[in-house]
């Protein structure tokens, strides 16, 4: 039986548009022009003929009958961000000259990805995979990878989805690790929340550390509050840090260089509690959200994350500290169109207005650069 090959992915690329705006044009979902792309959905006459219009080709030129079925894709090196298994699902973001994956974050339903891992896997912060890239993998430029534990980032990702048909790709990580990763160029933009001791600041000290003066331009995101969080109704009486010293409390903590164990053990220091006596201290979780999911599902009395995270879950917090989280962004980096729209998006009362609503963020310095 022959089967129906399409080069709406080819074409589309062609005209600069991205798989959102061809489907807000046509009238369907994402997901359906990213199906039709990968060949799992064949359109009917209808669509077919929309899209042949849309972009201006004729039928035949977006659709065609092969006998054969094609071979898969070599695969390609790239460089992963973060831990990947071979099978893992992967998003691709080019970074510079460098083609960046990061594993694409497991949702109810599996999630989108521009490929998967087939080998060459490690361990640890950055390392080199083969990807078996789909067809629908290619990219446009308009995705740019940002790095970092905000759970709040993703509002501003949906705004530059819908309004500019751009691509946020979301690399988990801690502050530090997102520094690290942005001064070896394999992202284009690194969250953090890191406080510096000797003067009570966020970020700006761990940044001139890192980079050279005029290399980095810093913009603040937010400011958010960090504290502990605890099954709705505080069924074991979590009022302060203190209390994970208890016998019958169990934490889940989070990794080294986070925002988040360093705002713990500073804490903990401070009540007088030592960290070998906290159960659940080794046990780590990558992000707010993990941690806080780990609360909502029972497996950890308690952790230490954002309001946002709290409440994304329906838990109980305690504020610890109120906190500024800002982006950095390498200057090589800061007139890509995409990078932009996002320093753009920043400075829209929408967007405020939601972070404000939905995550809880204090808006009053979002948008406003920094001097480093």
């Amino acid at each position: 039986m022959a089967d129906t090959r399409t080069e709406l992915p080819r074409i589309r690329q062609r005209r600069g548009m991205s798989a959102a705006q061809i489907a807000a044009l046509a009238g369907v979902s994402r997901q359906t022009i990213y199906a039709i792309e990968a060949g799992d959905y064949v359109p009917n006459t209808t669509l077919a003929l929309q899209l042949a219009r849309i972009l201006e080709v004729r039928v035949e030129e977006l659709f065609h009958l092969e006998n054969d079925i094609a071979p898969l894709p070599k695969p390609v090196t790239v460089e992963l961000l973060g831990d990947a298994r071979q099978g893992q699902p992967v998003q691709l973001c080019p970074v510079g000259k460098r083609l960046i994956g990061v594993a694409a974050v497991p949702q109810p339903v599996l999630p989108l990805a521009d490929g998967v891992v087939v080998g060459g896997t490690g361990r640890g912060p950055a390392h080199r995979a083969d990807v078996r890239v789909f067809p629908s993998g290619e990219q446009n430029g308009k995705r740019i990878l940002v790095a970092g534990c905000d759970p709040g980032i993703s509002l501003l990702a949906q705004h530059l989805a819908k309004a500019e048909g751009i691509e946020m790709i979301l690399a988990p990580g801690s502050s530090q690790r997102a520094l690290e990763w942005l001064k070896d160029g394999a992202v284009h933009i690194a969250g953090t929340h890191l406080r510096d001791a000797s003067t009570g600041d966020y970020n700006l000290a761990a940044i001139r550390r890192l980079f050279p003066k005029g290399g980095v331009k810093v913009v603040t995101f937010a400011i958010w509050e960090q504290g502990l969080v605890f099954a709705a109704g505080n069924p074991k009486g979590i009022h302060g840090v203190g209390d994970l010293g208890r016998p019958g409390i169990r934490l889940i903590n989070r990794e080294k260089g986070a925002g988040s164990r360093e705002l713990l053990d500073r804490e903990l220091q401070r009540a007088g509690v030592a960290a070998e006596s906290v159960k659940g201290y080794e046990r780590i979780a990558q992000g707010h959200l993990p941690a806080a999911l780990a609360v909502s599902l029972g497996e950890a009395d308690c952790c230490i994350a954002t309001r946002s995270a709290a409440q994304a879950f329906g838990l109980g917090f305690v504020p610890l500290a109120t906190e500024r989280y800002d982006l950095v962004i390498r200057r090589a980096f800061v007139k890509l169109p995409a990078v932009e729209a996002l320093l753009d998006g920043l400075n829209r009362s929408a967007i405020r207005r939601r972070l404000e609503l939905l995550a809880g963020y204090d808006t009053s310095h979002t948008g406003e650069v920094r001097v480093t």
